[in-house]
């Protein structure tokens, strides 16, 4: 019998070959490139991003170079009123560029509109009203100036203290009928007196008693350039400088300063972005479902 003769492809055949190959090689490449960042949180207006790129790269958000930890991971976040679109530029260890275009997704934004305030607190018109806010004003400009190398925005958020949210993050406040600047945190209706914990760890940079706006404030600095500030406060149970666990309590419920009743005011600030606290932790605890 005659050897049967072996056919080989024909070139429409080899290109066929060819592009499935490159199809292939091309989707493990990307996922590889894919699995250098990732990036996980809340692509919305007042959203947080938690982001891990390899040890040794560095990141930028819109311009913005970026604190990352030396395990590579790293935080940002957008504010009240983001555009629709940021770029994350991650130069790699191996100095390979990449840019990663963000859609940010815009929110809807209650009206609120609170009235009964005494005059003082919505038009300070004294120069002792006016001195006692420029103190505060200082304070806390010095208080953001620290910023921590800590770790502990990358744990597992849990409310301060859970009650009735009375007060959303970016609602526009109406106040005695007069518009004043949105509002930037989540509200927690709770009885004077009520002690209130620390959402996740962090090292005191503020805790002062007697702010005019704010009544008792605490800044808690979680690192990366993330602060949770807690106002309204009846009274402080921290320091500058403690160093709190999550979990330990930092201070009890007020309704000083500009507030109408006890609760407490939590907002939370990235480099001057703020941020909505919920997206942290989710919906607040259905007290009902406690054992």
């Amino acid at each position: 019998m005659k050897a049967r003769a072996r056919r080989f492809p024909g070139p429409r055949c080899l290109n066929k070959a060819l592009a499935l190959a490159l199809v292939a090689f091309g989707m493990c490449f990307s996922a590889q490139a894919a699995e250098r960042v990732i990036l996980d949180g809340v692509f919305k207006q007042g959203g947080m991003v938690l982001g891990h790129v390899e040890p040794g790269a560095a990141v930028s958000l819109d311009g913005q170079a970026l604190s990352v930890a030396e395990s590579g991971r790293f935080v940002f976040g957008f504010d009240r009123d983001q555009g629709p679109h940021a770029a994350l530029d991650i130069v790699h260890a191996d100095g390979a560029r990449e840019r990663r275009e963000l859609s940010i997704e815009a929110r809807d934004y209650d009206i609120q509109r609170i009235d009964g305030l005494p005059p003082a607190q919505v038009t300070p018109r004294t120069d002792k009203q006016i001195a006692h806010i420029k103190r505060d004003q200082e304070m806390k400009r010095q208080a953001r100036v620290i910023r921590s190398q800590g770790h502990w925005i990358f744990e597992t958020f849990i409310w301060p203290l859970t009650g009735r949210i009375s007060g959303v993050y970016g609602s526009q406040r109406i106040l005695n009928g007069e518009p004043r600047r949105p509002h930037y945190g989540v509200d927690v209706a709770a009885p004077a007196g009520t002690d209130f914990v620390a959402p996740a760890g962090g090292v005191v940079t503020l805790a002062a008693e007697d702010m005019y706006f704010e009544g008792g404030l605490i800044f808690l600095d979680h690192g990366q350039g993330v602060t949770s500030a807690f106002l309204h406060l009846d009274s402080v149970a921290v320091a500058v400088g403690d160093i709190v666990a999550q979990g330990d309590v930092l201070g009890v419920v007020g309704a000083r300063g500009r507030a109408t009743g006890p609760h407490l005011d939590w907002r939370m600030d990235w480099y001057g972005k703020q941020l909505d606290p919920v997206f942290l932790v989710g919906p607040m605890p259905d007290p009902k479902s406690k054992p």
